[in-house]
């Protein structure tokens, strides 16, 4: 009957809305390193640890203070219902229930509760002797002010700041990674110190009275060890000073092959160091473009939208192209865009409004189109391809449109060729001068445009180019060199007998006080016209 009641208590678990949102509040407020609950979560946690200690040590002069005695209290409650918590959020009791329940009906097996005991206590035990549970509970033990000694634990509050700080967490990583090193040189420094404490306590021993027992000895090792040195303890026999001499030499070896190991530890954790600051810079932008690919291409993009005050962030593999773009004041990560959790640890998924794939491979771009649209199925996506056989490839994987630029370039080269305005407006575009522009101008109703030719415009007297002509009238289907633009085509470089239409726009290249005296006489003839009718 009680493990009926179980199998019950775990189904409704599983289906009750309420307690799948309370996990993932707690879970967002205590886990989730993305969630604005945990950040301010942690900046309060650390508060309240620094203020404990502050309350702790003051409390060790000021034994009758009340105050202290309830702030500790509130501190204690705090740390013990975070402790609990966290706990449930590690194991889901209901999930281990079910499965072990459908696997006996699977089986056609009698459902016993005591191997969901078993497992239920395994997955407690492996949670409770995990690093940070253990230091939560030394936190929690300076509380009890019975016993004193206890107090020694306060250590361990400070410990906890490894959990809420991102830099110490760096911290502890780095550490981390070289676990295996600083292992071994722990066996080896735990091994000097035995040899060293028990030769200086043979040597020492009835012929130094500062050496009357193996803890004198062990704390005169560790002293020298450290190159402290404080003198209170000297050897005084010629075997206690060659134990000294052997033990500085061992110790700056100790030292030194520390030293190497923290700063080779650091120097592999930089990169994510630069990384996380990136990181967090993004999590403050809420519309911001990701550039993959920092070549010629991407460099020019960046340098556009920077003018243009867009936000943006450049992610290359390459070291020398990332510091480029740093040098230059942009936000830029050093790693593979083709990564899953780089692509979401930039903000794909949060607030990115476009992902432009402009590497140098096309297998590379498509590899970033396909990741990209799998974690994003809204996002816009511009990719660019060198070779035209993967044009199909890339929409396939995903993008929205497809830039091809050393095709476009060959093809302004070839059809502008022997027309000097055209190349005079373009060398202009691209040097950044600021009276060379590409503006539209709207072919409206009754205009001087409208059912004209392009050969009828003088446009090479009035020194513009025509770039192309965007249109939706299904007339101008049968003219060559047509892209398709949002619903619309584009006709580039259109031939002299292309007869434009009430609601084409032109794309045209020139100074700016050039395009601007041509749209006002277009403007003053057809106010001219509708006046006159």
């Amino acid at each position: 009957m009680f493990a009926k009641l179980v199998v019950y208590c775990a189904y409704y678990l599983k289906a009750a809305d309420w307690y799948k949102a309370s996990k993932a509040f707690f879970f967002d407020l205590l886990e989730n390193r993305q969630s604005r609950r945990k950040k301010y979560f942690d900046a309060t946690m650390i508060m309240l640890l620094v203020l404990s200690v502050i309350f702790l040590i003051y409390d060790i002069e000021h034994t009758d203070s009340k105050m202290g005695g309830y702030f500790e209290l509130a501190i204690l409650m705090v740390f013990i219902v975070e402790y609990l918590l966290r706990g449930w959020i590690y194991s889901d009791t209901y999930k281990i229930v079910i499965e072990e329940y459908e696997k006996a009906l699977y089986l056609n097996l009698p459902f016993k509760l005591s191997g969901i005991y078993k497992k239920l206590i395994a997955k407690d035990l492996e949670y409770i002797s995990s690093v940070f549970a253990v230091i939560d509970v030394l936190a929690i033990l300076p509380s009890y002010r019975p016993l004193d000694i206890l107090r020694i634990f306060i250590i361990f509050r400070l410990f906890k700041l490894f959990r809420y700080s991102d830099s110490a967490k760096l911290f502890a990583d780095a550490l981390a990674s070289k676990r295996f090193e600083l292992t071994t040189l722990l066996i080896f420094t735990c091994f000097l110190v035995f040899i060293a404490s028990v030769s200086i306590y043979m040597f020492e021993y009835q012929n130094n009275a500062s050496i009357n027992t193996l803890f004198d000895a062990f704390y005169w090792t560790i002293v020298t060890l450290a190159t402290v040195g404080f003198g209170d303890i000297t050897p005084q026999t010629a075997g206690g000073r060659w134990v000294t001499i052997f033990l500085i030499l061992a110790s700056l070896g100790v030292l030194s092959f520390f030293t190497s190991i923290l700063i080779a530890a650091f120097s592999e954790k930089m990169l994510s160091v630069r990384e996380s600051r990136t990181y967090a810079a993004l999590e403050h932008y809420d519309n911001f473009i990701i550039i993959c690919g920092f070549g010629r291409v991407g460099q020019e993009i960046a340098r556009h939208l920077q003018e243009e005050q867009s936000r943006f962030v450049v992610i290359d593999k390459s070291p020398e192209k990332v510091a480029a773009a740093k040098s230059r004041g942009y936000l830029a990560i050093e790693n593979d865009a083709s990564n899953n959790a780089v692509l979401l640890n930039a903000g794909i998924c949060r607030g990115a409004s476009a992902i432009l794939c402009i590497t140098g491979d096309d297998v590379v771009n498509v590899y970033i189109t396909l990741t990209s649209r799998h974690l994003n199925k809204g996002l816009r996506i511009i990719s660019r391809a060198n070779r035209h056989d993967n044009v199909n490839k890339l929409y396939q994987a995903g993008a929205n449109q497809v830039i091809r630029p050393f095709e476009i370039a060959g093809m302004l080269a070839a059809e502008f060729v022997g027309q000097p305005v055209a190349f005079e407006a373009i060398s202009g575009i691209l040097q950044s001068q600021s009276d060379i522009v590409m503006e539209s101008v709207l072919v409206s109703e009754k205009s001087a445009l409208e059912d004209r030719n392009i050969g009828q415009l003088d446009l090479e007297q009035r020194k513009l180019t025509l770039l192309g002509v965007i249109s939706a009238n299904p007339i101008h289907l049968k003219h060559k060199n047509k892209y398709p633009v949002n619903q619309q085509h584009f006709y580039f470089n259109p031939a002299c007998q292309f007869i434009l239409r009430r609601g084409d726009i032109l794309v045209l290249l020139g100074r700016k006080y050039g395009i601007d005296h041509f749209r006002d006489q277009v403007e003053q003839r057809r106010l001219f016209a509708r006046r006159s009718a």
